[in-house]
C-alpha cells in the first residue's frame, strides 16, 4: 500500500498484478454462481424486485472487476499506475459492499438457517479470494475486512454473539493470510526477476564477447617462434594459420619491413620481457598488418615445467585499436578547439609554461599575445551565430598563416585568440608579429555575398620580464589588451607596470561604486534646456554625479564607462530614473525632465515596467518624461532596443536621439522610431562658431530633416551669447549649454524656475 526503500512502487505492483488475469474468469464465474445461490435461498423471503436489482448489481460489479483484471495482462510491457491500483481496489470494494448489503438487507427477512447459509457463501468467497489473489493481497484483504465486519455486525444484530467472535476471527485470519501470502509471492517474484536479469546480463556479456572476437591465445617456444596459433590470432594478423606457424612473434608484429625494436616503445618492451622471461600484463604494442597498423594489448607468462625448464611463453591478446583511437580523439578534443582547429586554452597554457621553462634554461625571452576581435559581436548579433562561427574559422586560418616556427596560435574562447612566441629575444619581433596580425585580420571577409570588416586589438606581455608564471603573464597580457581596446581598438599595446596599478584602481573603484547607492553617495544635477527664441526653460537634463567617501568627486567620464562594463549601470540607471521623476514633480507642469538611458538598461526585459513604476511612484505625467538614447544602443541588439523604446512611447513618454551624427548615423533609426528630439552634438556647435562650413552644413541638414519628420532639435554645448544667436539663426528649436546654466543641484534648479516665473 506504500512506497518501499528496496524498489519503486510501480515496479513492485507490476510484479504483483501481472499474473492476476489468469484466474479472473474462474473468480468471476464463482461469484456469479454464489449470487445465484443467494438468490435462490432468499427468493421466498425477499421481494423479487430487490433480489433482481441486487443480482444485476452483482453481475455488473463482477464484469467490471473482470474487465479491470484483464487489463493487467499487459503489465509486462508497461508500468502499473496508482490509478490502476486504486481502480482495482474500488472494484473489489464495490463487490464487497454488495455482499455486505445482502448481510444487512436479506438476513432480517429470513430464518437463522438462511443467515448461516449466506455467511457460509460469503466466507467461501473470502477464502477463495485469499487463495487465488495471493499475488495481490490488497484486494482480498479489503474484501475480507469489509464482509467480515458486515458479517460480525449482522450476527450481533441477531444476538448470536458466539458467531460474532467466530466471524470476526475468520475475517482476521483471512486478511492476515492474504497479506502473508502476498509478501511471500512478492519476494518470490523479486527473486525470480533478479535471477532472470542476472542470467540475461551473463548471456549478453557472453554474446558480446563472442561477437567481438577481440581476444585470442598465443604461444611461442624458446626461440620465440609461434606454436599452435589459434584461428583468432591468425585472423588478427591477417594471415593463415599455416603461414603463422613457426614465424618469429616479433617479426609478425613488426611487419615485413625490418625495423629496430628501439624504434617502437611497445615492441622494445615486449622484446625485453621475452628476453628476461618476465611476466607482463596489458602491454600496448603497435602491430603492422596487411591493412595497415593496429594496436594490441598483450599479456603473457613464461611456460615452466615441474623441473623448472623453460619452454616458451603463453598469453592472451586483444585488439584495442578502436579504444586507442577513441582515447586519441578525446585527447585531441581536450587540447584543440573544435570550431577553429587551433589549440585551446589548456594547450596554450602548457605551451606557455614550456616557453617559460625554456627561457629560464637558456636565459632568453618569450611572449604571450592576447587578441580580441573588434566589431565581431555586432556581426554575430546581426547575421547570426552560424555566420559568426564561419567568420571565426576564417580568422583562425589567417592567424595561423601569419605565424612561423616557434609561434603557436590558439583560441581562448568566443572571439578571443592568443599567441605563444617561444623565442622573443629578437628586438622588434613581437611588434612585427602584432602588426602583421592586425593587418591580416583587418582585411575584408567575403562570406555568402556579405563583405565583412572587423579589426583586432592585441595586448602583449614578455616573459619572464612581465611575469615568471603562466597566470601572471596571461593576466598582464589581458591588461594590455584592455588598454588597447580603450584606445579605440585595432592597435597593439604592450604591458607596462602602470597597467597593474590602473587595474587595481579600477577594481577598488568598482567596489566603491557597488556601495554608492547604499551609502547615498550619488547625486543628481540638472542642466536647463531653453527655448531658442524666448530663452524660457522648457526642460532639464538629469546628470549623475558621484561624491565618493573614499575617492572624493569622481568624474562621470571615469565611472560611467566602469558602470556599463560591470552592468552596474542597470541599478544606477534605475536610481536616476526614479529620483529624476520625483524631483520633476516639484517643477511647473510645462517643464520636462530628460533622463539618459544606456544600452544595457534597454536590453533589460523589465525596463519598460521600471519606467511605469517610476512614473507611478512619483506621480509624474508620462508626457513630462523624455528618455535620451544614443545610436550605439542599436548596435548590440537593435530589435530588443527598438521594442523597448516603442513600449516607452506607448506610455506617452518621448524619446530623444543624443549625439546624432557623431557615431554610427543610420537614418533607419529615424524612420523606424518616432523620436521627439534630435540633439546636435557640441562638436558641431563649436565647429560652426569657429567658421567651419562643414559643421554649419551638418546643423542645417539636421534641422531640415528634423522639421520634415516633425521632430525638434536641441543644440548642445552653447557657451556664449554669440553661439546662442548663431544656433537660433540656424533654426534649432532648443539650446543647452553653460551660457544658460551649468549642471546644478535640485534646489538651484527650483530657484531658477521661480526666478523665471517671477520675471515673467
Amino acid at each position: 500500500m506504500k512506497d518501499t526503500e528496496e524498489g519503486d512502487w510501480s515496479r513492485l505492483r507490476s510484479l504483483q498484478y501481472s499474473s492476476l488475469h489468469r484466474e479472473t474468469v474462474g473468480r468471476a464465474s464463482a461469484n456469479v454462481a454464489a449470487s445465484l445461490v443467494a438468490f435462490s435461498i432468499y427468493s421466498s423471503h425477499v421481494g423479487i424486485a430487490l433480489l433482481a436489482l441486487w443480482s444485476l448489481a452483482q453481475l455488473l460489479a463482477t464484469l467490471n472487476l473482470l474487465r479491470i483484471e484483464q487489463k493487467f495482462s499487459h503489465l509486462d510491457g508497461r508500468r502499473m499506475t496508482r490509478s490502476d491500483f486504486y481502480g482495482h481496489l474500488l472494484a473489489v470494494g464495490a463487490l464487497a459492499s454488495l455482499w455486505s448489503f445482502a448481510l444487512f438487507a436479506f438476513v432480517p427477512k429470513g430464518q437463522m438457517v438462511e443467515h448461516f447459509a449466506l455467511w457460509t457463501i460469503v466466507g467461501m468467497i473470502v477464502a477463495g479470494a485469499s487463495a487465488t489473489l495471493n499475488s495481490a493481497p490488497a484486494g482480498p484483504a479489503l474484501f475480507g475486512l469489509v464482509t467480515g465486519m458486515a458479517g460480525s455486525i449482522s450476527f450481533a444484530l441477531a444476538g448470536d454473539w458466539y458467531f460474532v467472535v467466530v466471524c470476526a476471527t475468520f475475517a482476521g485470519i483471512a486478511v492476515a493470510s492474504a497479506i502473508a501470502n502476498g509478501r511471500m509471492y512478492l519476494a518470490a517474484r523479486i527473486a525470480e526477476v533478479g535471477v532472470a536479469e542476472k542470467s540475461e546480463v551473463v548471456s549478453l556479456l557472453l554474446r558480446e564477447h563472442e561477437a567481438n572476437e577481440a581476444d585470442w591465445l598465443w604461444q611461442i617456444d624458446v626461440n620465440r617462434k609461434v606454436r599452435s596459433p589459434s584461428p583468432r590470432f591468425a585472423f588478427a594478423l591477417g594471415r593463415d594459420r599455416a603461414a603463422v606457424e613457426g614465424e618469429s612473434l616479433l617479426r609478425l608484429i613488426g611487419g615485413e619491413i625490418t625495423r629496430d625494436a628501439s624504434e617502437d616503445k611497445g615492441l622494445r618492451k615486449l622484446a625485453e620481457n621475452l628476453k628476461q622471461r618476465a611476466t607482463f600484463s596489458d602491454l600496448l604494442v603497435q602491430v603492422q598488418v596487411p591493412d595497415g597498423h593496429r594496436w594490441w594489448e598483450l599479456s603473457g607468462a613464461p611456460i615452466v615445467d615441474e623441473n623448472g625448464t623453460f619452454h616458451g611463453f603463453r598469453g592472451v591478446g586483444s585488439d584495442v585499436t578502436a579504444q586507442r583511437d577513441r582515447d586519441e580523439k578525446i585527447a585531441y578534443l581536450a587540447r584543440y578547439d573544435t570550431l577553429s582547429g587551433l589549440p585551446n586554452r589548456l594547450m596554450l597554457n602548457e605551451a606557455l609554461a614550456d616557453a617559460l621553462r625554456y627561457c629560464e634554461q637558456w636565459k632568453s625571452r618569450c611572449a604571450f599575445l592576447m587578441i580580441d576581435l573588434d566589431r565581431f559581436k555586432s556581426i554575430n548579433d546581426s547575421l547570426g551565430h552560424q555566420m559568426g562561427d564561419r567568420l571565426l574559422a576564417k580568422v583562425s586560418q589567417r592567424l595561423a598563416s601569419v605565424l612561423g616556427e616557434g609561434e603557436m596560435c590558439g583560441r581562448l574562447g568566443g572571439d578571443e585568440f592568443a599567441v605563444v612566441i617561444r623565442d622573443a629575444g629578437k628586438i622588434g619581433n613581437v611588434e612585427r608579429i602584432c602588426e602583421a596580425i592586425i593587418t591580416s585580420l583587418s582585411k575584408p571577409y567575403n562570406l555568402d555575398h556579405h563583405t565583412l570588416f572587423i579589426g583586432a586589438s592585441v595586448g602583449s606581455a614578455i616573459g619572464p620580464r612581465d611575469g615568471s608564471s603562466v597566470e601572471t603573464l596571461m593576466r598582464n597580457a589581458d591588461l594590455a589588451l584592455y588598454r588597447a581596446k580603450d584606445e579605440g581598438g585595432n592597435v597593439h599595446f604592450s604591458y607596462v607596470p602602470s597597467l597593474h596599478a590602473e587595474a587595481e584602481e579600477r577594481r577598488v573603484l568598482e567596489g566603491s561604486l557597488r556601495r554608492a547607492i547604499a551609502n547615498n553617495e550619488l547625486q543628481l544635477n540638472f542642466q536647463p534646456v531653453v527655448d531658442a527664441n524666448s530663452e524660457d526653460v522648457v526642460s532639464f537634463e538629469a546628470l549623475l554625479r558621484w561624491n565618493s567617501c573614499e575617492h572624493g568627486k569622481v568624474s562621470p567620464a571615469k565611472f560611467i564607462p566602469l558602470a556599463e562594463d560591470t552592468r552596474l549601470i542597470v541599478p544606477i540607471g534605475n536610481w536616476v530614473l526614479h529620483n529624476a521623476c520625483r524631483e520633476a514633480v516639484k517643477w511647473p507642469a510645462h517643464v520636462r525632465i530628460a533622463v539618459n538611458v544606456s544600452g544595457e538598461q534597454l536590453l533589460e526585459p523589465d525596463f519598460a515596467n521600471e519606467v511605469v513604476r517610476a512614473l507611478a511612484d512619483s506621480g509624474l505625467p508620462p508626457q513630462r518624461l523624455e528618455v535620451e538614447v544614443t545610436e550605439s544602443v542599436f548596435l548590440r541588439d537593435g530589435r530588443t532596443a527598438r521594442e523597448t523604446l516603442e513600449k516607452i512611447l506607448a506610455l506617452g513618454c518621448t524619446v530623444a536621439l543624443d549625439d546624432f551624427g557623431t557615431g554610427y548615423s543610420s537614418l533607419g533609426y529615424l524612420r523606424s522610431l518616432r523620436f521627439s528630439t534630435i540633439k546636435v552634438d557640441r562638436s558641431f556647435v563649436l565647429g560652426a562658431s569657429e567658421g567651419s562650413q562643414e559643421s554649419v552644413a551638418i546643423i542645417n541638414a539636421v534641422v531640415a530633416m528634423a522639421r520634415s519628420l516633425n521632430m525638434t532639435t536641441t543644440a548642445e554645448g552653447v557657451e556664449d551669447k554669440e553661439q546662442a544667436r548663431m544656433i537660433g539663426d540656424l533654426g534649432c528649436d532648443k539650446i543647452q549649454g553653460y551660457y544658460f546654466g551649468r549642471p546644478m543641484v535640485a534646489e538651484d534648479a527650483r530657484k531658477l524656475l521661480r526666478m523665471k516665473r517671477e520675471a515673467a
